[in-house]
């Protein structure tokens, strides 16, 4: 599943009259809702990923270039390591050792931490590294955000927040617990148009 091009599908529905209110995508995971906002934002509904603390790896600290100070399991259907480092510079500093953080988790190591600077729009940052299925640092992730909603929610005590990932190209993901779900919102802008002649 590609959070992109749901969140993609469902604004170019919304804008070009071609489906209106919430879109209700068939994928393996089950039923994914896309709801678009008037403002260009669209809102994913997801399971809340399921964290198990663990202890953290040997050797997962040579590999990602910095001692985590926690590490947690998040789950079968998300299958990464989720480690939370020291603070936001070292999310920023990271250089991990790709080929070595394959052997820590089935999809990949997500790496947290605390917004430095609150007041610049974010309250949590990360870097996805998923090696293990090709990818070596993705963008933004919105499956990633299914765990760090809950880990940075109980940490902050709110249940609203907005994470920044942290990847050479960036992007912020607004989060929201509700119950057993999590709320993942982004904005999506549409660059081109084109048209198909067979």
């Amino acid at each position: 599943m590609c959070g992109h091009a749901t969140l993609a599908a469902a604004h170019v529905l919304h804008t070009t009259g071609a489906h209106d209110g919430p879109v209700r995508f068939a994928t393996r995971s089950g039923v994914l809702v896309a709801t678009p906002g008037e403002d260009g934002a669209v809102t994913l509904d997801f399971p809340t990923a399921p964290l198990t603390a663990v202890d953290v790896p040997e050797g997962v600290a040579k590999a990602l270039g910095t001692p985590p100070l926690t590490a947690f399991d998040t789950g079968p259907d998300i299958g990464d390591l989720l480690v939370e480092v020291a603070d936001e510079r070292t999310v920023h500093a990271l250089r991990p050792d790709l080929k070595a953080l394959t052997a820590y988790s089935e999809r990949g190591v997500i790496a947290t931490a605390r917004a430095e600077n609150p007041a610049l729009g974010y309250d949590f940052v990360s870097r996805c590294f998923f090696p293990n299925v090709g990818i070596d640092e993705d963008p933004v992730t919105g499956s990633a955000h299914t765990a760090l909603a809950p880990y940075w929610s109980e940490r902050l005590g709110r249940t609203a927040l907005t994470g920044l990932q942290a990847s050479p190209r960036s992007g912020r993901v607004r989060t929201e617990l509700r119950g057993g779900r999590t709320l993942l919102s982004g904005r999506a802008v549409t660059v081109i148009e084109g048209e198909l002649l067979v």
